[in-house]
C-alpha cells in the first residue's frame, strides 16, 4: 500500500493523491501559511512540512549523515577568541567543509561554517564553538544531505 519502489527496483517518483481529514481551523492556518510563504497550493505546503519532519528524524539519529551551518557573531577583540575558534575548527577539519568570515563593523565579525558528518558529532562541534567564551551569539541550522528526501 505504501510502496514507492517501481518495477525496475528504483524509487518511483509518481505523484499519488490521497485524502486528508483536517479540522476547519487547522486548514485555515495551513492556507494562511501557504499564502504567507508564497506556495501555489496546499500540496506543496504539505510536501515541505513532511520533508521537514524527515530532516528532523535524520538529525535525531546519532549516526545519521547530515549537513548544516554554524553561524557565530563575536567581537574579534575578545582575548584569544579568534585563536580558540581557529583551533577548534582545525581539530575538526574533517567535519568543517567551508567557512566564511565577514567583518560586520570595526569590532564584530560574523563567521558561517558549513559542517557535515554524523549528527551527534556535528552537534558537538557546534555546541563547542557556540559555547566558546566571547561568542555573542551562535546558532546551528540543520538540514539534510538530500539522499533520503524525495
Amino acid at each position: 500500500m505504501f510502496d514507492s519502489v517501481g518495477i525496475d527496483g528504483y524509487n518511483s517518483f509518481m505523484t499519488k493523491r490521497f485524502g486528508v481529514s483536517i479540522p476547519d481551523e487547522l486548514l485555515a492556518k495551513l492556507d494562511k501559511l501557504a499564502k504567507k510563504k508564497g506556495y501555489s497550493n496546499r500540496s506543496e505546503v504539505l510536501r515541505d512540512l513532511v520533508r521537514d519532519r524527515f530532516v528532523e528524524e535524520e538529525w535525531a539519529t546519532p549516526a545519521g549523515e547530515v549537513v548544516g551551518t554554524v553561524t557565530l557573531v563575536y567581537n574579534h577583540h575578545a582575548h584569544d577568541l579568534s585563536d580558540k575558534l581557529a583551533d577548534l575548527q582545525h581539530s575538526h577539519f574533517q567535519n568543517i567543509i567551508s567557512t566564511t568570515h565577514i567583518h560586520l563593523d570595526p569590532h564584530n565579525c560574523l563567521e558561517v561554517l558549513v559542517v557535515r558528518g554524523k549528527s551527534q558529532k556535528v552537534k558537538e562541534i557546534a555546541d563547542r564553538l557556540i559555547a566558546t567564551k566571547g561568542v555573542k551569539h551562535g546558532k546551528l541550522v540543520m538540514t539534510s544531505t538530500g539522499k533520503e528526501l524525495v
